[in-house]
């Protein structure tokens, strides 16, 4: 059994590696598009359909088979490989991506850590039953790190991006001498000022209602038997000591007490930690589980004696 420290830790650390992914696979030519050449890089050589030139000057029957051939590899089946990923993703691991590797789902989470430090909620708006109690120590420098972040992280963002249309090393020599093409201002400001709008103003409502990745993981997880869950053991449902840390450390708003597949849970597993500090390491009620079968199966057995899982099975959800 892991502890809820060791599971806290591994979800930073992986938000981090995969933004530092995100930074640097446009660096190292792993994939970006360069406006400039109008060249798809992957893995540091330029993507084509693999034709030659003067191709289309030949009209027969074999030649528009070929490039119908090389279109469909090269330029279609690629993007299908693509596209599916994040379905498939969904499909067996529910919004897992959302809670452990999202980029801007790590940017919502500080966004709503300085506004807890610095107005005692984690909503601009408005405070919430599930939010965390705050002591309001070192509100001052809470407030000056909060300033500094909505500079610098909307900015670096939008270096960061703009290398995947402008080679980096293009962006950064303009940066050096501080004089700017168009498309690089434009993709700096215009990514920083997204960036910034969504960290203060948006956040997780855009997880729950915009964001086309985390959506179709979302369907995918909620139809699929097999998704990634987590899951209340209700038969130890007594232990529970009515703490309610477990909603407090939900920063996507999810009961998990109510045990019920929630469409806004990111699996981030911030309520399994909750709950094993609470009770003892080892010892709390949430867990991570594949699938509702073998649940199913375990509360069958757990029940066979008391004729509970009849009853609770046929009794309609409210």
């Amino acid at each position: 059994m892991v502890s809820s420290r060791f599971l806290l830790t591994s979800r930073r650390i992986t938000q981090f590696s995969f933004i530092l992914l995100v930074v640097l696979m446009p660096v190292l030519n792993i994939f970006r598009y360069d406006t400039a050449t109008h060249e798809l890089i992957v893995f540091g050589k330029i993507w084509s359909l693999g034709l030659k030139a003067g191709f289309y000057a030949d009209p027969s029957l074999s030649v528009s088979l070929h490039v119908a051939l090389h279109f469909l590899l090269n330029a279609i089946l690629p993007w299908i490989i693509i596209l599916s990923i994040f379905p498939l993703a969904g499909f067996i691991g529910g919004r897992f991506f959302c809670g452990w590797f999202c980029p801007e789902g790590a940017l919502f989470e500080w966004a709503d850590y300085l506004t807890l430090k610095v107005a005692g909620r984690r909503s601009l708006y408005k405070r919430r039953p599930s939010d965390p109690e705050t002591s309001g120590d070192n509100r001052i420098a809470f407030i000056v790190l909060a300033a500094l972040s909505a500079v610098v992280i909307p900015l670096l963002a939008g270096v960061a991006l703009t290398g995947y249309f402008v080679a980096p090393k293009t962006v950064w020599t303009q940066i050096a001498a501080w004089r700017f093409t168009f498309g690089v201002k434009a993709g700096i400001i215009g990514v920083a000022v997204y960036i910034l709008i969504g960290s203060i103003f948006v956040r997780h409502v855009f997880c729950k209602f915009v964001c086309a990745p985390g959506l179709m993981q979302m369907l995918l997880g909620w139809i699929s038997p097999l998704s990634l869950r987590i899951k209340m053991d209700t038969a130890r449902i007594a232990e529970c000591t009515d703490c309610r840390n477990c909603e407090k450390a939900c920063f996507m708003n999810v009961l998990p007490r109510k045990n019920k597949r929630d469409i806004s849970c990111v699996g981030c597993g911030a309520c399994v930690a909750a709950c094993h500090k609470e009770l003892g390491e080892g010892k709390g009620l949430f867990r991570y589980q594949m699938g509702e079968a073998r649940e199913k199966h375990r509360e069958r057995n757990a029940a066979d004696n008391t004729g509970l899982y009849d009853l609770r099975h046929n009794t309609p959800e409210p």
